[in-house]
């Protein structure tokens, strides 16, 4: 079969197949993700039909993925809200660092991956899944809850610091040193800092000057600025990523609103190409052996993002069920893994099964703990409540006096048991 055709069966048989995966995963009620990630280890190296013709255009759409991704997330947020969550949300990014980053950095070590394989690691079991969270929240119907600001804030807090770490991670994969790690993320900083300031002293400058009427124009011109900064920062060894997720804050307004629109498609197809990509550069018989560890890793990053998760709730004032549900949303991780494992492969090959297997525990258990964890912490809370009553307590919990002891004043009653479901969880907003 000629090259040209070859590749364009591939490609469209991908596709196609994409959009068949993506529309059975919105049925079952589950992201997309593990089901792209599957897809690519059956139809990549070792799996059942190797992809050979369409394996390099791929690769470039992988790229592209990751920088609309990235781009896309950047403009979600504006310059002014960046700083307001630096400021308000700081610790719970720095608990939500230790508890989570941590885990994984030991794991790396005990696996003999060295330093370097550590960090990225770290990386891979710190950072929340921005995209999958955000569809559990609205298929939910929380986006109006007290905490949904606080899981909000936490992710914006991951994400900026990702605008650190990604050129931290590149130099370290590159092996330049200490003292070219430290000029990498000095301009990462200086790059991060730049562009912050001309978002918030001239953003409807930048906005005015790439805002058009004509949908084609926006989409071009927004599209071109964005692979060319990416470009750029990945020469500089700042991270095509952290450039794109730059221009994402520097656009605000009706220019990010209608680049928003226009480019959705855009990112959900590359997107998913990216994660084929890397299911297709990973081979399944290397996942059967780091399942166990893959497993172990998810059971700990589990409980400790939901620890991240109840302490900033409780630091924002929120009730003990609100600060459940959002330690239970915060466990998902997805893209953000996937691309730092990606950047890593070529110096760690081991990396890659182990967060291919991670991601797709987590990416499927995640919105499931999104959704019980209150429950199920509310009914253990009810029923030892309960053990803990004498037979003669009509309510309350005995002092050493015998009379009732109320509860702090602020606190929500504890619900009765029938009211205790996802639904209702859904529908609280304490």
């Amino acid at each position: 079969m000629h090259d040209t055709t070859a590749l364009l069966v591939e490609l469209g048989s991908v596709i196609l197949g994409l959009g068949i995966i993506g529309r059975f995963a919105g049925r079952i009620g589950l992201s997309p993700i593990p089901l792209y990630l599957l897809a690519g280890l059956a139809f990549g190296e070792g799996g059942l039909l190797p992809l050979g013709a369409s394996e390099e255009f791929t690769a470039i759409g992988a790229e592209i993925g990751v920088i609309l991704l990235l781009l896309l997330l950047g403009l979600e947020y504006s310059a002014s809200e960046l700083v307001t969550s630096l400021k308000t949300q700081y610790p719970s990014g720095a608990v939500d660092f230790l508890l989570n980053a941590t885990p994984g950095a030991i794991a790396g070590l005990m696996l003999g991956w060295g330093p370097v394989g550590a960090v990225a690691l770290a990386g891979v079991t710190w950072i929340s899944s921005s995209g999958v969270i955000a569809k559990v929240m609205t298929d939910m119907g929380r986006l109006g809850n007290r905490e949904t600001p606080v899981i909000l804030g936490v992710l914006v807090i991951e994400d900026l610091a990702m605008a650190v770490y990604l050129p931290l991670l590149t130099a370290m994969l590159a092996g330049v040193g200490l003292a070219g790690g430290s000029i990498a993320l000095l301009i990462a900083l200086g790059t991060v800092g730049f562009v912050l300031y001309l978002a918030l002293r001239h953003g409807r400058l930048i906005s005015r000057a790439v805002s058009s009427d004509n949908p084609e124009m926006l989409l071009l011109v927004v599209l071109g600025l964005t692979v060319l900064v990416a470009g750029v920062a990945q020469q500089l060894q700042v991270s095509a990523a952290v450039g794109a997720f730059l221009v994402g804050i520097a656009l605000s307004g009706e220019v990010a609103e209608g680049a928003r629109k226009l480019l959705t498609p855009l990112r959900d197809l590359f997107a998913a190409v990216f994660f084929v990509f890397f299911g297709l550069s990973t081979d399944p018989a290397e996942i059967p052996p780091v399942l166990l560890p893959a497993a172990l890793l998810a059971v700990v990053t589990v409980f400790t993002k939901i620890g991240t998760g109840w302490y900033a709730s409780r630091r924002a004032g929120i009730g003990p069920r609100g600060r459940w549900r959002a330690g239970g949303t915060l466990v998902a991780r997805g893209e953000f893994s996937i691309v730092i494992a990606g950047l890593a492969v070529a110096t760690e090959p081991r990396i890659g099964p182990i967060a291919t297997a991670y991601v797709l525990i987590l990416v499927i258990v995640g919105p499931l703990t999104a959704r019980w964890t209150e429950p199920v912490a509310s009914k253990l809370q009810a029923m030892l409540a309960g053990k803990g009553k004498t037979p003669g307590d009509k309510g309350g919990k005995s002092g050493t006096d015998g009379n009732a002891v109320q509860a702090p004043a602020g606190e929500e009653p504890m619900p009765s048991l029938e009211d205790l479901t996802p639904e209702h969880a859904g529908r609280d907003a304490d």
